[in-house]
């Protein structure tokens, strides 16, 4: 019987056989051999465009699926100590959920990751208002920020010789959730041969702007259950202390002696029942960290190792600071993929970025993007085995 649902593979092998591979493209036991992009229907939103879905297979047979809708990074599949696959990421198995409710699953996020506070900042001495999504602050781009958009795709089969790779692009134009200027985005995501995504972003505008680019995937690297026996190294010595609306203070606190001292592999749930004022404000670990590296430069954040799969997660990125967030918010309110239910802490994030409310903090980092200069950011995710 045929069907009009549409299958489209980009094999990634080289040389005399590629034509070959391309006829046996039906032969999933040939097809895992080689890297390669697949293209198929996801969902259509509320207007009727369609939104893809990709997936992305490496050499080692890791497989992200990557959905316009966001830039969302819908699944990862990676091996465990045992050589099973499992996938290591939440969210939802349609795009009906992801548009119905999401606390950005897996996303692109922008213009501005993390909170500015009050959804006020002054730029070349004016005064922008953002919308206030997280009262009584702005939070992660608005109320339809990069997680909410349809991204282009620019490049379905890239060249790489890392892996296979997807471009996605976006315009954001001046005034868009009350940011200035034309903001034109580009999100390269690669998997790569030695089992890790790779996210590069970059960006220019037209006007001075501010920006602040992330990834949001939510991280179970058990499959299931909660994230509290998880390993967390973070190489940070300071960390940005929020108040009661988690707004950074300005201080860079030292993390000894405190909660957020994870310098050596302290378990997620060691220290969360601690009588600390931070981990009441965010209901837990919500608060960025410091890395301790050169600024601009690639470098290795942090390390989550699961001792029940002996999955490894390291992240790298070239940003100045970090995001650990321990699913606070997750209340078994929300049925994903397979009909788990995410209860507490069924995950953590790892968001390399700026720090929070940096427009409003001179003394931080600068976030600022002017005409003629191009933004830069890298993010991986790389995974490994630990017995």
């Amino acid at each position: 019987m045929r069907t009009n649902k549409t299958t489209i593979y980009v094999l990634l092998a080289l040389g005399a056989g590629a034509a070959f591979l391309a006829g046996c493209a039906s032969d999933s036991h040939t097809r895992d051999s080689f890297d390669y992009i697949k293209k198929e229907p996801f969902g259509k939103m509320p207007d009727g465009q369609a939104v893809p879905i990709y997936t992305l297979h490496n050499k080692n047979s890791v497989e992200a699926r990557i959905t316009t809708y966001g830039g969302i990074l819908v699944s990862l599949k990676v091996p465990d100590k045992y050589g099973q696959m499992g996938d290591v990421v939440l969210g939802y198995d349609n795009l009906d959920s992801y548009i119905k409710n999401s606390p950005y699953f897996g996303a692109l996020i922008g213009r501005y990751g993390n909170r500015i506070a009050k959804g006020h900042f002054t730029l070349d001495g004016q005064t922008y208002t953002l919308v206030t999504n997280n009262y009584p602050n702005a939070l992660h781009g608005g109320l339809r920020g990069f997680d909410k958009r349809v991204w282009s795709v620019a490049t379905e089969g890239g060249t790489s010789s890392d892996g296979p790779q997807l471009v996605l692009t976006y315009v954001s134009k001046d005034g868009e959730e009350g940011y200035p200027g034309n903001l034109k985005v580009t999100a390269t995501y690669t998997l790569t041969d030695d089992n890790a995504i790779r996210l590069e972003y970059t960006a220019t505008t037209d006007k001075d702007t501010v920006l602040n680019l992330t990834q949001h995937s939510y991280f179970n690297l058990s499959g299931k259950g909660n994230i509290l026996n998880h390993k967390v190294t973070i190489l940070a010595d300071r960390f940005t202390p929020v108040d009661s609306t988690l707004i950074p203070t300005g201080e860079l606190k030292p993390v000894e002696g405190t909660p957020f001292d994870f310098r050596t592999p302290t378990a997620i749930g060691a220290r969360l029942g601690q009588e600390d004022e931070q981990l009441k404000f965010g209901g837990g670990y919500d608060h960025n960290w410091v890395i301790n590296k050169e600024f601009g430069k690639l470098a290795l954040m942090a390390k989550v190792y699961s001792p029940e799969t002996g999955r490894v997660l390291e992240v790298l990125s070239t940003e100045p600071g970090l995001q650990f967030y321990s699913g606070n918010f997750l209340d078994g309110t929300i049925t994903g993929k397979g009909g788990w239910v995410y209860e507490h802490r069924a995950a953590f994030c790892m968001e390399p970025q700026h720090y929070p409310d940096s427009p409003n903090k001179p003394e931080f980092p600068t976030v600022e993007l002017k005409p003629g200069q191009v933004y830069h950011n890298t993010i991986i995710y790389r995974f490994s085995i630990q017995n």
